[in-house]
């Protein structure tokens, strides 16, 4: 049974996940000629809003990653499952829809201790410390990083004149305003400035990318997998570099992927473009969805004396389901939504945007991206003596040229 981590849905949707073969006829003609199915493209449809617009037609192909989600019925699921038994028809996989959900925890039951190897000092957090980015001379000034989560506080003074390009996905929300505050921590790890006036020490990675800010996560912190695969969408149609994610669904030991996220993230890879998503923060239990999939790089957390995080998930699906890197993720201090200015979580969720920021500057640093991004950011690695189970190639560092 799926642990209880919040008050968020969990499992199907009802809905499903239709992937589908790039070929010469147009994937909703696939999709009416298959099932009778009408859907419409995702290139039409500019907001979030629009989405609840959909009257008389099953759902939405997304055209740029392959993918379609649809409401369907008993007779028209029968028909999308024949035609998976033909080779030659262009569908691949049907698989249900599930609900997800943030991957931070409440700040209780964390380790504290006494002399520990990184803390906080007066001027950079222990997570930019641990990783070298507090020592790193470069920026990802040229790198477009895509955060895709609970959206942002687009009036955060700290973020004065970045404007990011922002959209939201979530149905009923107009705007990328973050009520729920993960999405405002997030973007702060990733992009936040290494240099803050005031009181606050410098909590940012990536301090100069241009940024993308999608909400895909609601004001409870929950998703639909269609608002993440429109996100994604979105974030490759405006040439994201990076793309990191905060979320995941649980997965059970013996459980594969969801094929429909494997297929976007090797487009994402074939466009250079690094999908980094959160491992989950169930120990001893699978990397969630859609952290498992081969073509997503999973994040693990640790703690400040570099031990793996009481709550990060580990390796134990094959074919993905591996953590591939590991970064800070507990007591960690980032931007919060107005007037709190400022804040400290934990979870696999705030590991994640320490990896997407030092693989910005890499990105700058070396001009590689897509597969060789991550192939540099495995190699350089530091070794903290986790097994490769627990924290894949080591904990992530920022380039130091």
């Amino acid at each position: 049974m799926e642990p209880a981590t919040g008050n968020w849905p969990s499992g199907p949707t009802g809905r499903f996940l239709v992937t589908l073969r790039d070929g010469p006829i147009a994937k909703s003609r696939v999709l009416h000629d298959a099932a009778g199915l009408r859907t419409a493209s995702s290139m039409d449809l500019p907001s979030a809003a629009e989405l609840e617009m959909l009257g008389g037609l099953n759902g939405v192909v997304y055209e740029n990653v392959g993918v379609a989600v649809v409401d369907v019925d008993p007779e028209q699921t029968f028909a999308l499952s024949r035609a998976l038994s033909d080779p030659d028809n262009p569908i691949l996989a049907v698989e249900p829809e599930q609900y997800g959900h943030a991957l931070a925890d409440l700040m209780e039951g964390q380790v504290r201790g006494i002399g520990t190897p990184y803390a906080d000092s007066l001027y950079f957090t222990w997570g930019l410390q641990a990783t070298g980015a507090s020592t790193s001379h470069g920026g990802a000034r040229d790198i477009r990083v895509a955060v895709l989560d609970s959206g942002f506080d687009l009036g955060h003074p700290d973020f004065k004149g970045r404007n990011p390009l922002a959209r939201s996905f979530v149905p009923g929300a107009a705007t990328v305003q973050d009520g729920f505050g993960h999405g405002t921590h997030v973007v702060g790890t990733c992009c936040g400035p290494r240099r803050v006036s005031g009181s606050s020490r410098a909590y940012g990675i990536a301090n100069d990318a241009p940024l993308l800010v999608g909400k895909v996560l609601d004001d409870a912190g929950g998703y639909q997998d269609e608002w993440v695969i429109a996100g994604i969408s979105w974030a490759l149609a405006n040439r994201a570099d990076i793309i990191s994610m905060s979320l995941g669904a649980f997965v059970f030991g013996g459980m594969g992927y969801v094929q429909a996220y494997e297929q976007i993230a090797k487009k994402a890879l074939a466009a250079n473009s690094l999908v980094i998503a959160a491992a989950g923060n169930t120990r001893n239990s699978a990397v969630y969805s859609p952290a498992n999939c081969p073509s997503i790089l999973a994040v693990g957390a640790v703690d400040r004396r570099l031990d793996l995080a009481p709550f990060s998930s580990i390796g134990i699906n094959p074919n993905g389901g591996e953590v591939n890197l590991v970064g800070p993720g507990v007591e960690v201090h980032s931007s919060k939504p107005m007037s709190a200015r400022y804040g400290v979580m934990q979870g696999t969720s705030m590991a994640t945007p320490h990896v997407s920021g030092c693989a910005a500057l890499w990105a700058q640093a070396t001009g590689l991206r897509g597969r060789e991004l991550w192939e540099q950011l495995r190699v350089s690695a530091r070794p903290i003596g986790l097994p490769t189970q627990h924290g894949g190639a080591g904990l992530v560092q920022a380039p130091q040229f």
